[in-house]
């Protein structure tokens, strides 16, 4: 699966100032092992596209539960008192993800709606202290992991859905890829370097040529698509994927660490894989039905 590990750079620079950490190649993480992980993930996400369609909606689910605890956990470990609603999100956010397959976008606002109320209520037990902290936090976590990943969901549920979700993903894939390449080889020229260091303009270029090659091939060949809106799709995907990177990168530079979990051995934690693929769900979901309108 695509995420960050500095993907358009080659190297991975998320340690916080002062850490000892080494990394295990110049791609900045245990090469085999992530290429194994990433590999796995999407034997699953294929099965579950190529036998019924639907059951892509459960592992979206199984993902935002997984995610929106490591995101949690990881407010709360940052030394700055943080504390998610975790009860209200997590049942929230399975709501936003399961309701989006029978009453899709209203449905998922309604749900996202609703857990923000839950939100308000729960933490009144806390006290005034932190209150708007706390709550602000748990808002963002809703929006963030499982409000973003409904638009995923809402991807495969038109006739075309599998073609939808697979123009998805492998436009993700193919800019984290192509910028992994690309930034290992070439990369000179700091992108973002107060953020990420090791993210380079070369990788980002790279980026962009694989993606709009995913895009013109995806929604050509699989979704009956135009060439432009193809190559369109392609650089926003890279662009909301870089974005996504790099806004994760901050926020584990804030909280002071270097992954968001351990779950998957050479990416970190699932929420380290799901960094560019939450925004870029929502662009594919929006493009999507601007240039092949559900009838």
């Amino acid at each position: 699966m695509a995420g960050d590990r500095e993907s358009t750079s080659g190297a991975s620079d998320d340690v916080p100032d002062g850490s000892s950490a080494k990394p295990a190649s110049r791609a900045g993480r245990n090469l085999s092992a992530a290429i194994g992980v990433g590999v796995g993930l999407g034997a699953v996400i294929l099965l579950t596209l190529l036998t019924f369609r639907h059951s892509f909606i459960a592992v979206i689910a199984a993902a935002v539960a997984v995610s929106t605890w490591e995101l949690a956990g990881a407010l709360r470990r940052s030394g700055s008192g943080i504390t998610v609603a975790l009860l209200p999100v997590l049942v929230g956010g399975q709501a936003m993800v399961w309701l989006s397959w029978p009453f899709g976008r209203d449905g998922v606002l309604a749900s996202f709606v609703v857990t923000i109320l839950a939100c308000l209520v729960w933490r009144f037990r806390g006290g005034i202290d932190g209150y708007v902290r706390d709550v602000t936090a748990s808002v963002f976590t809703a929006a963030y992991v499982p409000l973003f990943a409904a638009f995923a969901s809402m991807l495969v549920l038109p006739e075309d859905g599998v073609g939808r979700v697979i123009a998805f993903i492998v436009g993700v894939v193919a800019s984290d890829t192509g910028g992994y390449a690309a930034g290992v080889f070439f990369g000179k020229h700091p992108m973002a370097p107060r953020i990420s260091p090791k993210k380079s303009w070369e990788g980002f270029c790279g980026s962009l040529l694989a993606g709009m090659v995913a895009g013109v091939l995806t929604l050509t060949l699989l979704l009956d698509g135009q060439w432009w809106q193809g190559v369109l799709f392609g650089i926003a995907l890279v662009v909301t994927a870089t974005a996504g990177d790099l806004a994760e990168s901050l926020i584990k530079r804030d909280l002071g660490i270097k992954d968001m979990g351990t779950l998957l051995p050479g990416h970190g934690g699932l929420m380290d894989r799901m960094d560019s693929l939450l925004p870029s769900a929502v662009v594919s979901w929006l493009l999507l039905s601007l240039f092949l309108p559900i009838p």
